[in-house]
């Protein structure tokens, strides 16, 4: 049965592939049901849709993205790779295997500008309010469509929520920081390593985010950057110029003093202390509550919201897997929605979601973090007909990734390695990336730089 409809708030990388997988079942001939999508900024890609902008949008919108210039993939490429569309199908030549920033955005939008995505879409649109009407079966959802002004509701048999958990900043306090004298930040409104150059950075937290700004800033000129861990340092091996200490117990001035007693005094604090989930347009029973994890609580095979099956979130995992997995998730909710999939029993879906949150719970180490992601994805696959390929040899990937970058921080982008799709080894691009400081699409794709020309 198609003769229903389907609502999709975000069209980033997890809403795009819900219109992908659709759409790649109407391409079968098959009929597909009413699929609208509703996306708070001007444009798609989600994340992966820069903007120079902080704080709020032209509309004054809170701004979804935390992109900023100069970042590169920090995890290679071969690893996200679109299964039913390759990097060889798009750039039709091998690239690098750590592209920027503005590379995979031209990957991410490649795979859509081939199909019909864009008619589903409309842009400039926030979701302010959803109802689930019991005697309808259906969800009401009223959306501002802030371009215009216009206040409107819509109704919808399924509502697939894929709007991402990057974008809400976790932001802790710390005694004195109100009188730091420099700037303070979150990583989510960190644009760039330029206007840090000569400086004394410190950063709050041990995430992704913390290490590769450090590294950026680093690249780009600050004079020193200092991560402050909570519980555990990074642990790579930093170049002079980087350095771990714990957590910060308080701010006297410019000068952050440490729990270990230690002490200095900074330009600038960035506090990478992560995201929330927040879903300000969900009630409450209908909520999704979670900290970061790869198996949050409530979600059916990661996907269909327990309390009410017709409610489907995407990408709300913590991720070593992205685009692929965003893919996986997405056929597993068509063929939910199109009655492939029966669902257990609610105590059936219940005892599922224990023994996996079970499972994650027993993980000690990042390679068992890897390889439970990776056999979640086996998992969704084994339901559907989504492009099969090797997810050992991605988790080898992954798991080589981890220890060059523990290694080598600095260089670990100049590494390359081999698509699982198409068989093709990534080239070597033609700058290393600490000299590489043009992040661009068009010097990117150069094959050899006209100053390296001999």
């Amino acid at each position: 049965m198609t003769n229903f409809k389907v609502g999709v708030i975000g069209a980033g990388p997890s809403g795009l592939a819900m219109l992908r997988a659709f759409e790649a079942e109407q391409k079968k001939g098959n009929s597909i049901p009413e699929i609208k999508c509703f996306e708070k900024q001007d444009n798609w890609g989600g994340m992966w849709n820069y903007t120079w902008r902080t704080g709020v949008g032209k509309y004054g919108e809170p701004l979804h993205a935390s992109m900023y210039k100069y970042l590169w993939s920090n995890g290679p490429k071969e690893c996200l790779e679109f299964a039913d569309y390759t990097f060889l199908d798009h750039f039709k030549k091998p690239i690098s295997s750590y592209p920027p920033r503005e590379v995979l955005f031209d990957y991410i939008e490649g795979r859509m500008t081939k199909s019909k995505a864009r008619d589903f879409i409309q842009f400039n649109t926030v979701a302010r309010w959803v109802d689930y009407l019991e005697d309808k079966q259906q969800f009401r959802v009223v959306f501002d469509d802030v371009k215009n002004n216009i206040t409107f509701e819509e109704y919808f048999d399924y509502l697939v929520v894929g709007t991402g958990h990057f974008s809400t900043p976790n932001m802790p306090y710390f005694k004195g920081i109100e009188n730091f004298p420099g700037a303070v930040i979150h990583a989510h409104d960190f644009r760039g390593a330029d206007q840090f150059i000569n400086q004394d950075i410190l950063l709050i937290g041990s995430s992704y985010s913390a290490e590769d700004i450090a590294v950026q800033c680093y690249k780009h000129g600050a004079k020193s950057s200092t991560i402050s861990y909570r519980s555990n340092p990074i642990g790579v091996n930093w170049p002079n110029g980087i350095e771990e200490r714990p957590l910060v117990s308080h701010f006297e001035g410019n000068t952050a003093y440490f729990v270990d007693g230690t002490f200095k005094e900074y330009d600038a604090v960035i506090v990478c202390t992560g995201y929330q989930h927040k879903f300000p347009f969900l009630p409450d029973n209908l909520r999704l509550k979670t900290k970061n994890c790869l198996y949050p609580d409530n979600l059916f095979k990661g996907v269909v919201f327990n309390p009410n099956p017709r409610l489907i979130f995407l990408g709300m995992q913590d991720q070593y897997y992205t685009f692929n997995m965003f893919d996986t998730q997405a056929w597993f909710a068509r063929d939910y929605m199109l009655g492939r999939i029966q669902l257990p029993s609610f105590t059936d879906r219940t005892a599922d979601i224990k023994v996996w949150m079970d499972g994650e719970a027993a993980l000690t180490s990042a390679f068992d973090h890897v390889d439970f992601q990776t056999n979640y994805i086996k998992d969704l696959i084994s339901f559907t007909d989504y492009p099969p390929f090797d997810l050992d040899k991605v988790s080898d990937m992954f798991k080589e990734w981890l220890k060059t970058k523990e290694t080598d921080i600095l260089n670990y982008r100049d590494k390359v390695y081999k698509s699982v799709m198409t068989g093709t080894l990534a080239a070597e691009h033609h700058t290393e990336w600490m000299d590489e400081m043009d992040d661009s699409l068009e010097k990117y794709l150069e094959e050899v730089p006209i100053n390296e020309v001999v």
